[in-house]
């Protein structure tokens, strides 16, 4: 990620842009310290994509409906090492 000091950034805000759009994020600095970051449109609905729900994602799972055979062991204890 390509750093810029603010003042630059302000003084050269059309290629910061640019450099967002072609080669991804750009951090600004105040005094050194990283305060913000310039995206492209792209890379910001990328991360702001709504996720797919859990169920969703299940949903659409090749082995839905598939049935599984699951023996539960009802037994009230069990014996554990300590």
């Amino acid at each position: 990620m390509n750093q810029w000091q603010l003042q630059d950034a302000k003084a050269r805000l059309s290629e910061l842009v640019k450099c967002a759009n072609r080669s991804g994020p750009q951090n600004i600095t105040v005094r050194g310290e990283p305060t913000a970051v310039v995206l492209s449109w792209d890379d910001y609905q990328r991360l702001t994509k709504p996720s797919e729900s859990f169920a969703d994602f299940i949903s659409k799972s090749p082995l839905k409906g598939v049935e599984l055979e699951v023996e539960r062991d009802k037994s009230k204890t069990r014996d554990i090492d300590l």
